[in-house]
């Protein structure tokens, strides 16, 4: 409740700021035509410890005096003049406001080229001699004070002159009188400006309220990554009160003091540091500054992550290698990079992994040394059969003045933002089917208000490719399989092709469907269709996806079929040939019994004959049973 009731300026001194600089420009230069339009843009470049909102009262002033204000969150404002005049030469600065501190640009002189035409009139159109001409000249559009022209002109005379100032009209009449021999006259005037200023010269005894500020970093020379390096800002003031001390390096504020003579700030130093430090002392609207130019030397340079292979298939080997060039004593860590943080795998230079989906992704690693750890750059992994390889997009502008500000967008949603020269790179690491957004990206400069846009860009993927059969593994000799082969996800169209794998491999079917599975029938399998298959898929990302092989096996239905066609082949040569021979033997005992002594039979032939009898009953028996069991066997195979 106490917060909400204190002044917005004392708020401020939990966040500091500073002003680096403040500009003023004329657009489109400072020699502007009269008539023409004309802005007066003036900018400010403040410094923040973090980022907070400000807010700048702008005032423009023209030879001291405030001609535009206004109030902004924005660090820079522009004063518009429609029409200029030649009342709008002078001398322009602007000044900025922002959490009780106060800075000015430098004054810049304005100069409005030529001036609107006058407009002179005449009381009377005849005269006799002796009478008065009543002149008047007026420049409507322009604003005292100014000088105005008159002239008098007659054939074969020099012209007679007349000149009045008018400080405060602008318009000024004369009267000429007419004289003998002024048959026809002639009267002009023109307008004139003075741009020049009177002023008085006052001398002023000036005190400084504190001197110019010293600035020392030790150790003074030869400084190395891992160094601490100490920085001393120091300065003599005459009153302490509202005093300020501000460290900065690029614009970027290291540290600050208040109601203090010296500012100490200490860090070990990295490559980074290199570079121009200033010291800025501040009281009021008085500043004094001091520069330090420190160079840091390096070392160990970056590492490097090396990788046996970029793109894997499932279950592979993958060893990752960290180095540094010329350099071998340091403490490695080797990183899988993750959105929520990176997520360390192995302290130790090598590392050797089986991979699998989840695996795909960016890693790098780290050395560390004295205290100095740096970074490798990405080495990007892919899973060969994975649908969510990272998409790397890149946002280019033809034209533009750097620093330029790119945005890249996945449907309406901003993924990143990237301030580069003349591109920037966006990596998309989770692609999806389902992602049906379209890609695209915007880039402004600080040239202009203006911003362009790229085209909608559309990304394919592909997924997981699977193979199956109806009836799977076993089939029977001359009846129909059906293969499904399919796609986890992927963006249609989809070109589909099925395998066959024996001592080479032979492409079967092939096709291009709207769909994420197609279905092939093989109407009649034989012994010879047996042995492996696979699918294969892809689409217009120029990915193959193969699926795992299944193996198609009909060897014992197979074996069946040909004992039963041999069996039945021997069937037919014993129900031909046995016959035959039973209708020879048939004839021998009949022409033998006829031989017999009276009405008696021979024992040995009555033998033989019972033999042939029995035989033939067993012959039909064995025939009934083979018959049985063939049609058991076709049974059990149709089941």
């Amino acid at each position: 409740c106490l917060l909400a009731e204190l002044d917005p300026v004392y708020l401020l001194l939990w966040s500091i700021f500073t002003f680096n600089t403040v500009e003023i420009k004329v657009q489109p230069s400072v020699k502007v035509k009269n008539g023409a339009r004309m802005s007066v843009v003036c900018r400010a470049d403040i410094s923040k410890s973090t980022d907070f909102q400000l807010k700048h009262n702008f005032t423009v002033f023209k030879n001291g005096k405030p001609v535009f204000t206004t109030i902004s969150d924005r660090e820079g404002a522009q004063y518009e003049i429609p029409v200029a005049r030649s009342s709008d030469t002078g001398e322009y600065e602007c000044t900025v406001e922002a959490g009780g501190k106060t800075k000015s640009s430098d004054s810049l002189h304005v100069w409005i080229t030529g001036m609107t035409k006058p407009i002179l009139t005449a009381e009377e159109k005849e005269v006799l001699e002796g009478e008065v001409v009543k002149l008047r000249c007026e420049l409507p559009e322009e604003v005292p004070p100014l000088y105005f022209f008159f002239r008098k002109i007659k054939m074969n005379s020099t012209p007679k002159e007349k000149h009045v100032y008018e400080p405060y009209r602008n318009f000024s009449e004369v009267t000429f009188s007419v004289e003998e021999g002024d048959n026809i006259l002639y009267f002009d005037c023109f307008g004139k400006r003075s741009v020049l200023l009177q002023f008085e010269i006052y001398m002023y005894s000036l005190a400084e309220p504190f001197i110019k500020p010293t600035l020392n970093a030790k150790p003074s020379g030869n400084i190395t990554e891992g160094d601490r390096i100490h920085f001393e800002c120091s300065t003599v003031v005459a009153r302490m009160r509202d005093i300020e001390i501000i460290l900065q390096k690029n614009k970027t504020i290291l540290k600050s003091v208040q109601d203090e003579k010296i500012l100490k700030y200490s860090a070990v130093a990295t490559l980074e540091d290199s570079g121009e430090y200033l010291c800025k002392v501040e009281q009021g609207r008085a500043s004094k500054t001091t520069k330090l130019n420190v160079v840091v030397s390096e070392l160990f340079p970056k590492p490097i992550l090396s990788a046996s292979t970029s793109n894997l298939d499932e279950n592979k080997e993958l060893t990752l290698s960290c180095s540094i060039s010329g350099f071998r004593k340091a403490n490695f860590s080797i990183l899988r990079k993750n959105s929520n943080g990176d997520i360390s795998l192995k302290n130790s230079r090598n590392l050797t992994m089986r991979v699998n989906v989840n695996d795909t992704g960016s890693f790098i690693c780290k050395a560390e040394v004295k205290g100095i750890v740096k970074e490798s750059k990405p080495s990007h992994i892919f899973y060969y059969l994975c649908s969510w390889k990272p998409l790397r997009l890149i946002c280019r502008s033809a034209m533009g003045t750097p620093p330029i500000t790119f945005r890249f967008h996945k449907g309406n949603e901003v993924k990143t933002i990237v301030t580069n020269d003349t591109y920037a790179t966006f990596l998309d690491e989770n692609i999806r089917q389902n992602d049906k957004k379209g890609y695209k990206c915007d880039a402004r400069n600080n040239h202009s208000s203006g911003m362009k846009t790229s085209n909608i860009l559309n990304i394919t993927v592909i997924g997981n490719a699977s193979l199956g059969s109806i009836p799977y593994g076993e089939v029977e000799d001359g009846h129909e399989t059906a293969f499904l082969c399919s796609v986890k996800e992927g963006s249609w169209p989809i070109h589909f092709r099925i395998f066959r794998k024996t001592d080479h491999e032979v492409l079967l079917f092939e096709t291009s469907e709207n769909a994420d599975r197609i279905v092939w029938r093989k109407k009649a399998m034989s012994r010879q269709d047996t042995g492996t298959y696979y699918c294969m898929a892809s689409n217009r990302a120029n990915v193959d996806v193969k699926s795992h092989p299944i193996t198609i096996s009909g060897k014992l239905t197979f074996m069946i079929s040909f004992i039963l066609a041999v069996w039945q082949k021997g069937v037919i040569a014993a129900s031909v040939l046995i016959p035959i021979a039973g209708a020879v033997t048939f004839a021998s005992w009949w022409f033998l019994c006829k031989k017999k002594k009276g009405n008696e039979w021979s024992p040995s032939i009555c033998l033989v004959t019972n033999v042939l009898q029995l035989n033939l009953h067993l012959f039909q028996e064995q025939r009934l049973v083979g018959l049985r069991l063939q049609e058991m066997t076709r049974y059990k195979l149709k089941n």
